[in-house]
């Protein structure tokens, strides 16, 4: 595998909240899992798939009926497998509730921190389509494979949008019905599998032109943006868009069955209120509540699904059979499929930042992220104090990629702490810098420990910003709080750019651009 691979064994990021895109306010987040202490009998501490946010009124249901309240700390599939294989959900969690346990099971040292796993609902993952896209290719709904599809991304009739594979199991879910689908295989994939679909999967990933960490801020810029002509989720997120015809492809796709599992490392009278919870949300009424408040399927054989999900039968497709697999697949991803990524780094160096170690864990953070850059990645760092001190480009080229890593972190090292704060005079050299580029994932993140103190203010960077180009107005911004940063300062710049705020003073510096790797 390539030193820059983006493995599934990424560093498990901070447990911070993908429940919701752009900012959000602590009142409108989950109890972060119970980190201080025991849960109180009667609740579960549960590490969730983050789209079962939308759950919040069934569990207030079974909460009704059962006196068991979950506590659920939400993060995408993938990262919160890395979490359970390093041993770190152990004393933190009682539960785990996945989209599905398909790639936990690939690793031993995960699949060992599980036992008791009940499919509690499920969901296809599904292609949704605008509806006038539909009739410009002349499809019939339930005829469309995924053949079709790639001819029509080929021909240029068809963009779309999909989480990040590295964390999101509906993004690696789809990244695995692809190959199997355009490998003709007929059963688990095989490393030789991938290799035989790479050219055909490249020629479908030219039409990826949304990438995001959580499915809720994926649809937010696919909403924003206008410009794309389908998301590739689960059934029950693109069912509740309208304008679109959700389309479940005929050669089959990968299903997620949400299976609720105990901890093993949970006591005894945890493994009965897990039990317990699992009888509710079986139950038949509950079971007509997910169905008609999700529009997720129902595992109960005499519940029926919920009106306008197809009941047609599909081709289940098998899930890889071996960890090797699923990393080789998620390796030729990240290096050599998708779109290259371009990020400007604008990293807040005033003198604030030489208080209490901050520079020096900003240094930190930004040199263990260089191991999680791709081939092909550029990355512009660009600190600032009153103004912008130095723009550095470096490219992480696929022949030789330590060069541009090792030139990443000499930069890196040479930071230093002086001046004042020009957040807006610094975020539009970044925009000045990028300019327009439809070829790649382009994004600013900005990294501050105050308030805009020097340069342009919020209205002139606004006025600035109104002005730009509509290519180079899709480029997000996504601001890091950290130290004394103010939050509604940050969450304007969010908001503007179509970014998402991410909290540092919550959590860790670390933790933060991790976290954003899923967005780039």
């Amino acid at each position: 595998m390539s030193p820059t691979s983006r493995r599934v064994t990424v560093a498990a990021v901070a447990l911070a909240l993908l429940v919701t895109a752009g900012c959000t306010s602590a009142a409108d987040e989950p109890d972060p899992g119970g980190t201080a202490g025991k849960a109180a009998p009667g609740t579960l501490r549960v590490l969730a798939s983050s789209e079962l946010a939308d759950m919040k009124s069934v569990l207030a249901q079974v909460r009704e009926d059962t006196g068991i309240e979950v506590r659920p700390t939400y993060m995408g599939t993938l990262d919160a497998v890395d979490l359970l294989a390093k041993g770190r959900a152990e004393g933190v969690y009682d539960a785990v509730w996945l989209s599905s346990n398909d790639y936990l099971r690939l690793d031993p040292a995960a699949a060992k921190q599980v036992v008791s796993q009940t499919p509690v609902m499920s969901s296809p993952l599904a292609i949704g389509v605008k509806d006038a896209t539909v009739r410009k290719l002349g499809w019939r709904p339930e005829d469309v494979t995924w053949a079709d599809i790639e001819k029509a991304v080929r021909g240029g009739g068809l963009t779309y949008g999909m989480t990040d594979p590295s964390r999101s199991n509906s993004g690696f879910s789809t990244l695995v019905s692809v190959a199997s689908a355009l490998s003709g295989a007929q059963s688990a994939l095989t490393d030789a599998d991938v290799r035989q679909a790479t050219p055909r999967l490249t020629e479908f990933f030219k039409g990826q032109r949304l990438t995001s960490g959580s499915s809720g801020w994926l649809a937010q810029a696919y909403d924003r943006r206008g410009d794309v002509d389908a998301l590739l989720n689960y059934e029950s997120v693109l069912k509740s868009k309208k304008g679109l015809t959700v389309i479940r492809p005929r050669d089959g796709v990968i299903t997620a069955d949400y299976p609720l599992s105990t901890l093993a490392s949970s006591s005894g009278q945890v493994r009965d209120d897990v039990r317990r919870l699992t009888e509710a949300l079986r139950t038949p009424a509950a079971q007509r509540l997910i169905t008609e408040r999700t529009l997720r399927r129902p595992v109960v054989p005499s519940v029926p699904p919920a009106t306008g999900l197809d009941t047609t039968r599909r081709r289940e497709l098998p899930f890889p059979g071996s960890r090797s697999v699923a990393d080789g697949l998620l390796d030729s991803y990240e290096n050599e499929l998708r779109r290259p990524s371009r990020t400007v780094y604008v990293l807040d160096t005033s003198g604030s930042m030489g208080e209490d170690g901050r520079i020096d864990r900003l240094k930190k953070a930004l040199t263990d992220l260089t191991g999680d850059f791709r081939e092909r990645e550029e990355v512009t760092l660009m600190p600032f104090g009153s103004a912008v001190k130095s723009v550095r480009t470096h490219v992480v080229r696929p022949e030789n990629p330590r060069s541009g890593l090792d030139a990443i972190r000499r930069d890196t090292e040479a930071l230093t702490a002086d001046g004042d704060t020009a957040i807006y005079t610094s975020l539009q050299k970044a925009y000045e810098q990028l300019g327009a580029d439809d070829d790649t994932f382009t994004s600013i993140v900005l990294m501050t420990d105050g308030e805009n103190t020097a340069g342009a203010g919020p209205a002139r960077f606004d006025g600035f910003y109104g002005r730009l180009s509509e290519s180079e107005r899709r480029i997000p911004v996504f601001p890091i709080l950290f130290g004394d940063s103010d939050r509604g300062e940050l969450a304007h710049i969010a908001d503007l750019t179509g970014g998402r705020l991410f909290d540092a003073q919550k959590g860790s510096l670390d933790g933060a651009f991790k976290e954003i790797r899923g967005y780039q």
